[in-house]
């Protein structure tokens, strides 16, 4: 691994709080998201990452831990940062690292995601990108590519892994054996068990959302667990 950049520095071996919420929700304000992401990082959080555009400008001015930013825009295929577009938005709201969808399937502009993070760096080389790979294959590329971060984000979602119930560990495993830049570990991890066993398998970082930050499915675990005959 070459000299490590000094926002990445910031980010080793913590936690990442992802604060963000489902469109229709009643948490779905900026308002609201900046409140939960000075939270986390109260409690902690090195890191925080969080989605839209609003929600990242409020944010940034108040938290002085790293941003990821992301835009999630649709619903099915690549719709994490789609675009290069999006990235130079979510590049300017302030945020250090912009995490982008970095799997091989089609993107909405027709640029691979090679194209993605060299447009970025032409325009803002400050800037970090982290990508949000689905499989080993995803990671290869991704570094290649140019990224400074690979993420498990997408593990389990885009068809070519199963879903674990919990992280991906395997897929950890996988990817820290080719690293040549940080991995963090994202995607299902629920407990502190899981986080700690994701730093034992190799990971720079990890990210938790859910179990933190998205109070309506916390409540449906403990309804459902009282429900349970």
């Amino acid at each position: 691994m070459t000299a490590l950049d000094p926002v990445l520095a910031r980010l080793r071996g913590g936690l990442i709080a992802s604060a963000q919420a489902y469109p229709g929700e009643p948490m779905r304000d900026p308002r609201t998201m900046d409140q939960v992401a000075q939270a986390c990082v109260a409690g902690g959080a090195v890191g925080i990452r969080a989605q839209g555009l609003a929600d990242l400008a409020l944010i940034n001015q108040h938290v002085e831990v790293p941003v990821i930013g992301l835009w999630k825009d649709g619903h099915d295929g690549v719709f994490i940062t789609p675009t290069l577009n999006h990235a130079i938005a979510v590049a300017a709201t302030g945020s250090q690292i912009v995490a982008i969808d970095a799997t091989r399937r089609p993107r909405p502009d027709g640029r691979t995601f090679a194209q993605t993070v060299a447009g970025l760096k032409e325009v803002r080389p400050d800037v970090l990108v982290m990508a949000d790979c689905g499989s080993l294959d995803d990671a290869r590329m991704a570094q290649d590519a140019g990224a400074d971060v690979l993420g498990t984000t997408l593990a389990g979602y885009t068809g070519e892994r199963p879903r674990t119930d919990g992280p991906d560990i395997e897929l950890i495993d996988q990817v820290a054996a080719i690293a040549e830049v940080p991995l963090v570990v994202e995607g299902r991890v629920h407990t502190p068990a899981q986080a700690a066993l994701a730093m034992e398998h190799g990971a720079f970082a990890v990210v938790v959302g859910t179990a933190v930050t998205h109070p309506t499915t916390i409540t449906s675990w403990f309804v459902q667990a009282i429900a349970a005959p």
